[in-house]
């Protein structure tokens, strides 16, 4: 080997591992995780047998999967319920949010008269506010929607105008130069450098709005057949029906995470083209 193919010989050497080294990161993100949920359910099945635990106190896993089934049609219906108070309160949380940071980035004015209510309406335990919510609205789905708003309502506001209100000045600066408008302003510069702060707030918010649809609902006391999963395990909690609180409980944990996963995937989609936080990096 002469001397000018040794380095070549080095640099593929060097590829080789870098290509081994990723790959082995991208199966060790999903395996690891999963293979300590598996032995966390190992050990949790295990501890109910070793200790004769009796299933209203702690079902095993078995136990819990077969509630979920068997109970499938009544634990799905709630979990629809929850999940329109949860995508309902989600958008209106979009909505709300993105538009006040909108104006609090056209005046600062405005910014600093109302950000302080937005702060107040979050440092504030939902239990603390329900009990007004209750006496002032009388539809059921309202209050429960109110609620959930409530909670992933900042997120997105805080993130949002962060984001509009990081805006490289040299950029903000030529755009003035030029003559452009606020509008002009807004839609070309601010809002696509606030974008990667929107969907981190999103992500945020989406478990949140989960979060708080759920809470919502404990708070509200809702019953009946057309309640959510929170209304079940509170039924479950009274008749001690352990198998089937747990089985409430691993559904409403499965949607969170399908909730984030998603909307990480939104994300990445929305980011991977342009934004340093998605686009892969050379090691």
């Amino acid at each position: 080997m002469t001397v000018i193919d040794q380095p070549a010989a080095g640099l593929d050497v060097e590829e080789a591992r870098r290509v081994r080294r990723e790959r082995l990161e991208r199966i060790g993100r999903w395996a690891l995780p999963l293979a300590i949920m598996i032995l966390a359910i190992w050990l949790w099945d295990r501890i109910c047998v070793w200790n004769n635990i009796p299933k209203y106190i702690l079902p095993r896993p078995g136990v819990v999967l077969q509630t979920m089934y068997d109970d499938a049609g009544l634990l799905f219906s709630s979990l629809l319920v929850t999940l329109k108070i949860t995508f309902l309160s989600l958008a209106l949380a979009v909505i709300g949010g993105v538009g006040l940071a909108v104006l609090f980035a056209q005046s600062k004015w405005v910014e600093m008269s109302f950000f302080p209510f937005a702060i107040v309406l979050q440092v504030t335990p939902i239990v603390a506010i329900f009990p007004l919510i209750n006496i002032y609205v009388d539809n059921q789905t309202a209050k429960l929607l109110l609620c959930a708003w409530i909670v992933a309502f900042f997120p997105i506001l805080s993130n949002t105008t962060l984001g509009l209100n990081s805006v490289d000045r040299n950029l903000l600066d030529m755009f003035k130069l030029n003559g452009a408008t606020r509008w002009q302003q807004l839609r070309y510069l601010r809002l696509p450098a606030a974008m990667p702060y929107f969907l981190g707030g999103l992500k945020i918010a989406g478990g949140l709005s989960l979060i708080g649809a759920v809470v919502a609902e404990f708070v509200a006391g809702a019953t009946g057949q057309s309640s959510g999963l929170a209304s079940r395990i509170i039924e479950a909690g009274y008749r001690l029906n352990a198998p089937r609180l747990f089985a409430a409980l691993v559904l409403i944990s499965l949607t969170g995470i399908l909730i984030f996963l998603v909307l990480s995937l939104v994300s990445h989609l929305i980011l991977r083209r342009w934004h340093e936080s998605a686009i892969k990096q050379e090691r």
